[in-house]
């Protein structure tokens, strides 16, 4: 059993759809209005039918009201650290503190280099997280000129600012070997998704994050679980998170409880307005009470 005892929050997780308009916007908004903590809105410049993140977060901040925003996950190789840093630098300050960074080493390699990006090795691809989020720290920092000199990045005298207003999260989507123990030894957040690591695996890639983070000296708990999740709420048992709120209840708080996962982003399968409002009503009070109640004991 492995609790970390971090405060749990909930989210949605959105495609950026260009089409129909006002669809993300409308889904957000409710998002924001039924009180969830987080928007992660997934990054694939390369698809056509998808709008860019960055311009698209930048939308949604004005008409919300306290939700905060991470890409979920940044496509690393089409969005350079230090531009990167910047941007999300620059919306926290707009936004009041609203941003997170959810950061990805790459996928869909054609698709990347068609847009002019970089192919890159497995060995280059945890290199690049492991620099990027070092870079993105420099560009952060509150030292006049900054520099670096990396396999994959650098900087030469570079002068960071804007500074974020709050202290902006770096969670990375990863799972191999390698990129566990780099999380545990220099993220603040992992972000797994629940088809790429079943609740099953999870144990297992807990523990190579925990055992970075002992090796650097950190406490396991500074580092967020957080879990993209997907089905449906409704009265079809169908499978765990596929059925009514009270099997949700029951699985999110085993999650929580006994595989570490602190933050729950939900992307539904289908009527998604409605089903973030199930969520954040009937869904989210109810786990959090679960897990209250089971921490107590």
């Amino acid at each position: 059993m492995t609790d970390y005892g971090r405060e749990l929050e909930f989210g949605a997780s959105v495609a950026p759809l260009a089409e129909p308009p006002g669809f993300v916007e409308r889904l957000v908004v409710a998002a924001d209005r039924a009180g969830l903590d987080l928007v992660g809105i997934q990054d694939h410049p390369y698809q056509r039918r998808f709008l860019d993140t960055w311009t698209l977060i930048c939308t949604l901040v004005p008409v919300t009201e306290r939700i905060r925003f991470f890409p979920d996950v940044a496509s690393l190789p089409l969005r350079p650290p230090a531009m990167l840093a910047k941007a999300a630098a620059s919306l926290d300050v707009l936004s009041g503190g609203r941003v997170e960074v959810g950061l990805g080493a790459g996928s869909f390699w054609d698709a990347i280099e068609a847009m002019g990006g970089p192919r890159r090795t497995p060995g280059e691809a945890v290199r690049s997280i492991e620099e990027a989020i070092q870079v993105i720290r420099l560009v952060w920092s509150e030292e006049r000129s900054v520099r670096f000199e990396g396999d994959i990045y650098s900087l030469k005298g570079m002068r960071p600012g804007p500074h974020p207003v709050h202290d902006i999260g770096i969670w990375v989507g990863a799972y191999g070997p390698r990129m566990l123990d780099l999380i545990g030894r220099l993220a603040d957040g992992w972000v797994p998704s629940l088809g790429h690591s079943p609740p099953e695996r999870l144990p297992e890639r807990q523990r190579r994050i925990d055992e970075g983070a002992e090796k650097a000296g950190r406490e396991p708990r500074e580092i967020r679980r957080a879990y993209n999740i997907s089905g449906m709420i409704g009265e079809a048992d169908e499978g765990p998170l596929n059925g009514p709120a009270s099997r949700w209840v029951e699985e999110l708080s085993r999650f929580a409880l006994e595989l570490g996962m602190d933050t729950f982003i939900y992307w539904p399968a289908d009527d998604p307005v409605r089903q973030v409002e199930l969520f954040a009503s009937e869904v989210m009070p109810r786990v959090r009470e679960s897990v209250a109640a089971g921490r107590g004991r």
